[in-house]
């Protein structure tokens, strides 16, 4: 019995119904960043909604590329680094945080975040994070449900393009 179970339980979650399968599918939310020119696509319904100017890590490295899921989202976030409170005007997390699983990590660590430095957006000033508007995260937070990908990447593509690759825009 479990011997025929298995290829079931395999066709199973490895299908596109399953929350581990394909993603994005034609249609699905994408987040695409692409640091050659510090910029955020989001991609929904077959095309690219909204391109928005982002800050990103000082060095390349800093803000790791690849493929990576949205694990983590927060209004008001609370700075550890800093200790402090989400709301402060302090606070360099801005007023939303919407996390991502980057390099093995669990969506604390890396995300899109808004600022308390708004003159840093379109630069290669952060630690890693993608930092954007106050008002930018605000009108993209809820927009962007949890499991979404994002992209990031040094590309000279359109974003329709690199949507299109991701399989996000058919």
């Amino acid at each position: 019995m479990i011997k025929l179970l298995s290829p079931i339980l395999i066709a199973f979650l490895f299908s596109p119904i399953w929350p581990l399968g394909p993603n994005p599918l034609p249609g699905d939310p994408l987040v695409i960043v692409n640091k050659n020119n510090n910029e955020l696509a989001f991609v929904n319904e077959n095309r690219v909604q909204t391109v928005v100017s982002v800050g990103t890590g000082k060095t390349k490295e800093l803000t790791p590329e690849g493929l990576y899921t949205i694990t983590v989202k927060a209004k008001d976030p609370y700075y550890r680094r800093g200790n402090i409170l989400g709301g402060d005007p302090k606070n360099p997390l801005g007023s939303r945080w919407i996390g991502f699983d980057a390099e093995g990590t669990d969506g604390r660590t890396y995300g899109i975040h808004g600022t308390n430095q708004p003159a840093s957006i379109g630069k290669y000033v952060s630690q890693g994070c993608i930092r954007t508007q106050n008002e930018v995260i605000s009108s993209l937070f809820p927009l962007i449900p949890l499991g979404t990908k994002i992209l990031i990447t040094t590309s000279k593509k359109s974003f329709e393009a690199l949507a299109r690759e991701q399989g996000a825009i058919k």
